[in-house]
């Protein structure tokens, strides 16, 4: 049996199961990628909402992170949920240190409005972790409060992809359209041009953990080798259909299908 291709996720815990870590290695799962994790916080929230978060001493992440970088190295890293600046400038000093392909999911908001992170942390994406992403996965919202103005056309979002690339010093950054009216478009931008991927938005509520879903997804296929369109492209396709067959769990909004993918395509 071929040793399989390996990713790692730097991220807040969801106990009930739908996002942060937990959504990530379930992702991974999906495509066939070994997943491992390093908890920055635990979080207990469900679908109904964000009820308390307790973050760890960054001592604790730094030895989850020396635990795994001393035993093996995965081929791709994500991070979700960073809540503090120690963490992000922990975590800088390994992106420094290592070649391999990194995404950020700039969290900040969780789907339900709650607030994970404040000001000054989020000022720090800017300097720390966002110059040296592969790929940035920024909603509206997110993008917006990296950019400083309001992306409220396609000429503002394809401003806002330029200055991720050109100003921040990602190498790609796909800016969600979720949050925008009609069909679900999402903004592809590199170096080398911009593309768009659209699906049917699809009417339901159970949408808690899309971004860590959709940003593992990338994590996996970079992991695999594929380019970042290519991950982007099936990132696409995969939360799509995540959407579309959702379990239907919990009392507010639930989460995604994390296997509906793998249900309809089997493993690529």
């Amino acid at each position: 049996m071929n040793k399989p291709k390996i990713a790692l996720t730097i991220a807040g815990t969801d106990p009930s199961g739908g996002a942060g870590a937990m959504a990530d290695l379930k992702s991974f799962h999906a495509c066939g990628v070994y997943g491992m994790a390093a908890i920055t916080s635990i979080v207990a929230q469900n679908s109904l909402g964000v009820q308390h978060i307790h973050n760890l001493d960054p001592e604790w992440l730094e030895e989850q992170l020396e635990s795994v970088f001393n035993d093996e190295m995965p081929q791709a890293m994500k991070t979700g949920m960073v809540p503090t600046p120690e963490m992000m400038t922990l975590i800088e000093t390994y992106l420094k240190k290592i070649n391999i392909p990194y995404v950020i999911d700039p969290v900040m908001v969780a789907k339900s409005g709650d607030s994970l992170m404040d000001q000054q942390v989020r000022d720090r994406l800017k300097t720390t972790l966002l110059p040296y992403a592969d790929v940035a996965t920024p909603n509206v919202p997110e993008a917006e409060e990296i950019v400083q103005f309001k992306l409220d056309s396609v000429d503002r979002i394809h401003e806002a992809g330029r200055f991720f690339i050109n100003e921040i010093g990602s190498k790609g950054v796909v800016i969600k359209g979720g949050h925008l009216e009609g069909d679900a478009v999402d903004y592809l931008f590199t170096k080398e041009g911009h593309y768009e991927f659209q699906n049917d938005r699809y009417p339901t509520k159970h949408t808690h953990g899309t971004g860590c879903t959709f940003s593992a997804v990338i994590t996996a296929e970079l992991a695999k080798g594929k380019s970042i369109y290519d991950a982007v492209h099936k990132a696409k396709k995969f939360i799509s259909l995540a959407i579309k067959h959702t379990p239907e769990i919990g009392k507010g909004r639930g989460p995604v299908n994390h296997f509906a993918y793998q249900q309809e395509n089997g493993w690529d």
